[in-house]
């Protein structure tokens, strides 16, 4: 069963650095009605920064290691002496990884 998805990395100042919609190819409308069909999980890590999915399946052990995985990618990104923290990502190496690990684990 294929899920829509919406995955998004927030800095300590609550500014979305990085989004992308994961899942099937069915893109997501978000209105208030449709909401109540999905489900919100949220990480907050000691670096400040939370990572959220948005999500209409309910795979508990998939969303975990999704997000154990996305959290290690990050800190590797972290290490990248050009990538100032807090700024967008806009690395398609970095998405590619994110598109994976979604195919892997939702």
């Amino acid at each position: 069963m294929a899920s829509t998805s919406c995955f998004i990395i927030v800095s300590r100042n609550d500014i979305p650095i990085y989004e992308a919609e994961v899942g099937s190819a069915v893109k997501l409308i978000i209105f208030v009605d449709i909401l109540a069909s999905f489900f919100v999980s949220l990480t907050a890590h000691i670096i400040h920064t939370q990572l959220m999915l948005l999500h209409d399946s309910h795979n508990d052990d998939g969303i975990k290691s999704f997000f154990q995985e996305v959290h290690e990618l990050y800190i590797k990104f972290l290490l990248n002496p050009l990538y100032f923290p807090g700024s967008r990502i806009t690395s398609s190496h970095f998405d590619t990884k994110v598109q994976a690990l979604a195919r892997k684990y939702l």
